[in-house]
């Protein structure tokens, strides 16, 4: 694998990551601000909080994007963080769509498989572009974005797993994923690559991608998909740092660490993949997805427990436990 192969992962990992907020943004628009509302308005229970924090997310392709959004209301009085614990529980499972929508890249035959050749796949790029550039309704402009932020995706992904094919022959690549195979060194790796790139979906997309070569075991994927569920906190807690409202990203970076934990020590003891299993997209998609949900299953009867962990931690408990009064207030 020389320069040229290299070059081509890197642009296939730009073009991925533009492609998706890309296709975020027009969704988010095209929503227009329904969303916000929406939050703080239907999350009187915590499954409410959770399902509308999955639904939102698989929307907007962002978990971090939904965290702070959450962290906002929170600021504003206008949720209780023990809803926002439930929202955040509902997008660290509901960022695990957009790994599904990239596994469409892969198929191998059928009729989604002719949808997204090259052909179909340029038609939606002008599309995209007509109705981006011409059209005058600000509805057509965004579905002209998500069009050509679809594209932009599938396109990053494609050099990503074109430019990935070589590195299995690698014999220092092999022995790289041998050492990441180890629980505590696979799940350190992926937290620095989510934290590289301060998205779980697009280091998602990045191990599907590496996937599609074969070179990819169990033993190495599950314990990257850990990390990663960790290191797309950065983007939350450096947007705390920024607004000074440490709550709600200290509750993200909770619940992905504590069901990390409670994932890796499951999985040791009843590995649900063989270790030995080679990965594909659509197995790599299926592990991200069922570790979210076991994360979201265990931690869900304890948010009172982690609303009280993170006032404590951060010495706010008269002042959090006021917030969803204030919430109740606000919306009567």
């Amino acid at each position: 694998m020389g320069l040229g192969e290299w070059m081509d992962l890197i642009c296939g990992a730009a073009l991925f990551l533009y492609g998706m907020a890309l296709m975020g943004e027009g969704l988010k628009r095209l929503s227009g601000k329904r969303l916000g509302p929406i939050l703080f308005r239907l999350t009187h229970t915590n499954a409410r909080s959770i399902l509308l924090g999955a639904g939102v997310t698989a929307v907007i392709q962002s978990s971090s994007a939904t965290a702070v959004m959450a962290a906002g209301f929170v600021r504003a009085g206008l949720m209780g963080l023990k809803q926002a614990v439930g929202v955040i529980l509902g997008a660290i499972l509901g960022t695990s769509a957009t790994g599904w929508l990239v596994c469409l890249r892969f198929l191998g035959g059928g009729a989604f498989a002719g949808i997204l050749s090259s052909g179909p796949l340029t038609a939606a790029a002008v599309l995209g572009i007509a109705l981006r550039l011409f059209s005058r309704r600000p509805a057509r402009q965004c579905t002209g974005e998500i069009l050509m932020g679809f594209v932009v995706l599938m396109t990053g992904m494609e050099g990503m797993s074109g430019a990935a094919a070589g590195l299995g022959e690698l014999p220092w690549f092999q022995a790289l994923l041998a050492s990441v195979s180890h629980p505590l060194a696979g799940i350190l790796a992926g937290a620095a690559l989510g934290a590289a790139l301060q998205s779980a979906s697009a280091a998602v997309g990045v191990l599907q991608a590496l996937s599609a070569a074969g070179t990819v075991t169990a033993q190495a994927a599950v314990p990257l998909l850990l990390g990663i569920a960790i290191g797309a906190s950065v983007p939350v807690l450096l947007s705390a740092a920024g607004t000074g409202e440490p709550k709600t990203a200290l509750a993200y970076l909770l619940c992905t660490s504590l069901g990390t934990l409670v994932c890796a020590c499951l999985f040791s003891i009843l590995p649900l993949f063989p270790p030995e299993l080679s990965m594909d997209p659509f197995t790599v998609a299926l592990a991200n997805t069922l570790l979210r949900l076991i994360m979201v299953l265990v931690l869900c009867p304890f948010t009172d427990a982690i609303e009280e962990a993170v006032l404590l931690l951060t010495g706010s408990v008269s002042q959090g436990r006021d917030a969803p009064c204030r919430s109740r207030r606000g919306r009567a």
